[in-house]
Parts: C-alpha cells; sequence; structure tokens
C-alpha cells in the first residue's frame, strides 16, 4: 500500500497545486474521483495491466470519460498512461482528498463508543476537538460493546482512550511493572 502511496503523491500533488492555482479544486476532485471509478471497472481495469499500449489506452480512457475531462484532466491521464500509471488513480483520488483537507483545515475523527452517543455528546466531543486540533471535525461515529463504557477517540496521530477497556489495561500494566 505505501508504495502505492509512492507513486501516487506526485500526481496528486500535481493535480492539487493546479487545481488551487485556478480555483477548481472541487472540478479536479470530481473529474479524478469518476477517472478512478473507471480504472476500477473490470474491462478498462484489465486494459490497463494489460500490454495496451500507452497512447491507445490514454485515447480509449478519455473517450470513456468523455465530457467528465476537461483538457488539463486529459492531460493528466494521457501523462498517467505514458508512464504507465492509471492502475494508481484510486490512490491519487486519495492522496488528493488528504491534501484538500489540509486545504479546508479539516480532519476526520473516528469516535468509537461502548453505547449510542447522542446528538448532544457528538457535538461536545466535535466542539472540543475543533477547539483542541484548531480545524473544522467531521466525526465518523461507530459501536464496540467490547469497550465497556467510554469512547475511544481517533484524529490523525491523535489518539484518545476514555474507555474503561484502556483504563483497565493500562492499570494492568502498571501493576505488572
Amino acid at each position: 500500500m505505501s508504495e502505492l502511496t509512492t507513486i501516487a503523491r506526485p500526481y496528486a500533488k500535481a493535480a492539487f497545486e493546479f487545481a488551487v492555482e485556478h480555483k477548481a479544486v472541487d472540478q479536479w476532485l470530481e473529474m479524478l474521483d469518476f477517472a478512478a471509478q473507471v480504472v476500477e471497472n473490470e474491462t478498462i481495469h484489465s486494459m490497463v495491466h494489460g500490454s495496451v499500449a500507452a497512447e491507445s489506452l490514454a485515447n480509449l480512457f478519455v473517450s470513456v470519460c468523455g465530457e467528465q475531462l476537461d483538457a488539463h484532466g486529459q492531460n493528466l491521464i494521457r501523462v498517467m498512461a505514458e508512464n504507465g500509471r492509471l492502475g494508481v488513480l484510486p490512490a491519487v483520488v486519495t492522496e488528493y482528498v488528504l491534501l484538500k483537507a489540509e486545504l479546508d483545515k479539516e480532519v476526520q475523527a473516528d469516535v468509537i463508543s461502548a453505547h449510542e452517543l447522542t446528538d448532544q455528546q457528538k457535538a461536545a466531543i466535535q466542539a472540543s476537538l475543533e477547539q483542541r486540533l484548531a480545524r473544522k471535525v467531521k466525526l465518523n461515529c461507530s459501536m464496540d460493546a467490547s469497550l465497556m463504557a467510554g469512547v475511544l477517540i481517533k484524529a490523525g496521530d491523535l489518539v484518545i482512550d476514555g474507555t474503561v477497556r484502556g483504563k483497565l489495561d493500562r492499570m494492568a500494566d502498571a501493576l505488572q511493572s
């Protein structure tokens, strides 16, 4: 997976910088997302990973995408086809989304709780995280009964473990050392 990320990052960065310069960040995200969906089509996928000539593949890909790609998007597809990198388009989209979130000062936070959180609890967690991280926070909430009680929050590199399971594990470690 990290190899795909390494390959995809320069394409995503170039597309993102171009999009920012031309004030078309959302339009580029739509184009890249559509192109990534085309790559995942079984027929196209087999051609991308087959022995089709780069120019033929690029022309086919551009014709399939049609008006979903502007001239600059078509150029990106042609460059990626020439370099044999069309297969990494889904990873390019992932990297592009991360760059867009950084520009928008947004972060996704996974909130795992033992029980369903109320809207008031979600709002309090979101407000607290926004203040701590100085970013807009989007919560992805889920439940895991094995936590017993409390919440586990993961936002980027930040992990806040306020679960009973986590406290018991830390207590057991302290008693054993």
